[in-house]
């Protein structure tokens, strides 16, 4: 009679430790196309905030193209002129549509993070802002069709707990005592 019950939780412990097994789905039991996932690494950039505004800039080679919103409402802020200092040099930034400024660097930056300062004018209103561009290169990057290593680490946390249990449960038919 004892061993019914450690056998009914040894099951239930395997049920529930093989439960992420059935939440895999096979071939055919998708939910149509994934979405691309992109291939190469994500271009530098850097937000430079205030209570008025929010400046986003991305880098790409020696091109930089800047976004200024409201920061209350996130809409592009139309009529205003932008002065940029980037790691202590002027550039001049070139405004394409409401919102929209590009500016190009005189030389692709090293890498490294590079101080930048937009003075933001609008009006009669003057704001500074400043932030960071964080330059850096990609070391590791994860395969788009591979699974990565914290999911094998799962898979291979979740194999050794089953092991343990089977191990205990074992055990535990062994050193109990029978009964005739």
């Amino acid at each position: 009679m004892t061993l019914f019950p450690r056998l009914t939780a040894f099951t239930v412990a395997i049920l529930i430790a093989a439960a992420p097994l059935a939440t895999q789905a096979g071939e055919g039991h998708d939910h149509g196309e994934a979405p691309a996932t992109p291939t190469g690494s994500a271009l530098p950039r850097f937000a430079a905030t205030s209570d008025t505004f929010e400046l986003v800039g991305v880098l790409d080679g020696h091109d930089l193209t800047l976004w200024l919103d409201h920061a209350a409402d996130n809409s592009p802020v139309e009529g205003a002129s932008l002065e940029l200092e980037i790691g202590g040099v002027k550039v001049e930034a070139e405004q394409h549509e409401a919102g929209e400024f590009e500016a190009e660097l005189a030389a692709e930056p090293e890498e490294g993070e590079i101080a930048i300062k937009a003075k933001v004018v609008v009006g009669q209103r003057t704001e500074l802002l400043s932030g960071d561009l964080d330059i850096h290169e990609e070391h590791a990057e994860e395969s788009a069709s591979g699974a990565s290593w914290g999911t094998y680490g799962a898979w291979g946390a979740g194999g050794l707990v089953l092991l343990a249990l089977l191990g205990w449960a074992m055990r535990r038919a062994r050193v109990a005592p029978r009964h005739s």
